[in-house]
């Protein structure tokens, strides 16, 4: 009986663990009758990750697609790097090239006087966006390579998604 039980109980813990695992990959739900609003984006740029919040707990991660030249801070237009601090979405395009985008509020006012100190110019333009033309056939495989100017890449269905429930004024908070 005692090991009745205790196979049970493994079996049990392995359900939840399997149904804890795949939560991250169901499609977001809210009440019909209410949009769920994303407070936090965050962005985990070592390990290709980009996780929606709400209140403090995670909603859905997705793979993503940085800029070319990924590693460190971006500083100026061109380097193919990937900003790393506090941002926020500061516009929504639904008319992008890359299909759907969210502009985010890359260069802060730290970023634009570090440049000038430097005397370069820090780019502008950072978004988080689908794929476009040439990158849309690829899907889920584009997030394999980096390959952005600097943008957050995510597929064109996944971008769908996080635009309708990410808002102007949404932190995202982008991490090395």
């Amino acid at each position: 009986m005692a090991r009745r039980f205790m196979q049970f109980s493994l079996l049990i813990g392995t359900i939840f663990n399997l149904s804890s695992v795949f939560a991250h990959y169901q499609p977001i739900q809210s009440s019909p009758h209410k949009k769920l609003q994303v407070d936090t984006i965050l962005v985990e740029k070592q390990k290709h990750k980009m996780t929606l919040y709400h209140n403090n707990r995670p909603i859905k991660t997705y793979n993503i697609a940085l800029g070319f030249n990924p590693e460190g801070h971006k500083e100026q237009e061109g380097d193919g790097k990937t900003p790393e601090g506090v941002y926020y979405i500061t516009g929504k395009n639904p008319q992008s090239r890359f299909h759907l985008s969210l502009k985010l509020s890359y260069p802060s006012i730290n970023d634009q006087n570090k440049a000038q100190r430097k005397g370069i110019n820090p780019g502008s333009n950072i978004m988080i966006h689908g794929l476009g033309p040439r990158f849309h056939s690829k899907g889920k495989w584009h997030a394999l390579k980096d390959w952005t100017l600097g943008c957050i890449a995510v597929t064109n269905d996944e971008i769908e998604e996080i635009f309708h429930y990410a808002d102007v004024g949404t932190k995202v908070e982008i991490l090395p």
